[in-house]
């Protein structure tokens, strides 16, 4: 793997720069966000790197900093997501604010980045939220509550949807599937639920 390329930027635009090295210009794939860290052209520059291989293609991916490359990466291990999707993807969003915007569901952020749809919206948050969530050091506790309580008024119903819930997560269902099995569960009994009847009515939303 090329871990970085190292030499003069040669040339430059929003997508793509050209570093030479030891007489050998490296065409790289950039984001926006990398472009604007750029130096000026005929300037030293160096670049974290991702090498892609296709049967048919090769293809050098540069980032300005460990965290967009990482980042970039987090974004490929997503059912659906490719490269040049990752790479919009980073470019239409710096790294602190998608990451904000997955742990809330801020589902209208994501939509609003070029190259995100609505069910590569979902796949991101589930497959990525809670890792960035831990990353951030908030509790999946706290990201139940919060996310109940944009659908549910009454803090009774909260606290028991918020129980049962978290009761799924420790069986070991990922929090967007507990939280949704729960909610269906509560929403179609309005009169409310014990606990544990709720925790066996959600169950049958898992499968």
């Amino acid at each position: 793997m090329i871990e970085y390329v190292s030499g003069t930027l040669v040339s430059k635009n929003p997508t793509s720069v050209v570093v030479e090295t030891n007489g050998i210009g490296y065409k790289i794939l950039i984001s926006v966000s990398t472009y604007q860290k750029l130096p000026h052209r005929n300037e030293k520059c160096k670049l974290l790197t991702y090498f892609h291989v296709r049967e048919d293609q090769q293809t050098l991916f540069g980032f300005a900093t460990e965290e967009e490359r990482e980042l970039f990466l987090q974004l490929l291990s997503v059912s659906g997501i490719g490269p040049k999707i990752a790479q919009g993807i980073l470019s239409g969003a710096s790294t602190k604010e998608l990451k904000k915007a997955i742990i809330a569901d801020d589902y209208n952020y994501l939509l609003a980045i070029p190259g995100i749809g609505k069910k590569t919206a979902q796949r991101i948050v589930v497959e990525l939220k809670e890792k960035f969530s831990k990353e951030a050091g908030i509790p999946v506790s706290e990201l139940t509550i919060n996310s109940f309580a944009e659908v549910f008024d009454e803090n009774q119903e909260l606290d028991s949807a918020n129980e049962a819930a978290l009761a799924l997560v420790s069986l070991g269902y990922s929090r967007q599937i507990a939280f949704s099995a729960v909610a269906k569960v509560v929403k179609s009994n309005p009169d409310g639920l014990a606990v544990s009847e709720i925790i066996k009515r959600a169950l049958r939303h898992t499968a």
